[in-house]
């Protein structure tokens, strides 16, 4: 489950990034500086703001989860991010172009929300990963109760989670790619 939450949080963030950047290099309408203060308090609203959402639906789903069967479909991590990306493409590039457009009126704001509603999604992320860690378990959701872009890891279509040992899988907790131990 942690997986989809942070498939979005890197295109979100080195989107915003760029588009701040570009973003800060017309005057526009409110000055470069007030589209920076502006932008700042953006980044930190969306930053606070997305962990917070569904956090009880995520609890509940956690609660509930079920031991993972034999006949459950359960994808790695690569595939899970590549097709929320894929899925997800267009609505990034129109987030990308709004930002950028949005840079002529108010300066940088537009690119340093993107980025605040990826970092918020890398916290919301961890916060599942350390629910992961308290409980033992990876936390998995249904390749076939997904949205047809692969998102939505907490919508109404999912009925329930299913676990794993903490080890299963190519995941670590809060969905980052798990380390492996160099050989020798």
């Amino acid at each position: 489950m942690a997986v989809v939450v942070r498939a979005g949080a890197a295109p979100l963030w080195w989107l915003g990034v760029v588009a701040a950047g570009v973003g800060a290099v017309p005057e526009g309408v409110t000055g470069r500086r007030i589209g920076v203060l502006a932008g700042a308090a953006l980044f930190l609203i969306g930053a606070a703001v997305v962990p917070l959402v569904r956090r009880g639906r995520y609890r509940a789903l956690a609660r509930g989860a079920a031991r993972a069967g034999k006949y459950d479909v359960l994808q790695d991590r690569a595939v899970t991010v590549r097709a929320w990306r894929r899925g997800h493409r267009w609505w990034l590039l129109l987030g990308w172009a709004v930002a950028l457009g949005s840079a002529f009126a108010v300066p940088a704001a537009g690119g340093m929300l993107l980025a605040g509603l990826g970092t918020g999604l890398r916290l919301k992320a961890a916060w599942l990963g350390r629910l992961e860690r308290a409980g033992q378990t990876l936390l998995w959701v249904r390749v076939d109760w997904l949205d047809r872009r692969g998102g939505r890891p907490a919508g109404k279509a999912v009925k329930g989670l299913r676990g794993t040992g903490i080890a299963a899988g190519d995941a670590a907790p809060g969905g980052a790619r798990r380390r492996t131990a160099a050989h020798v």
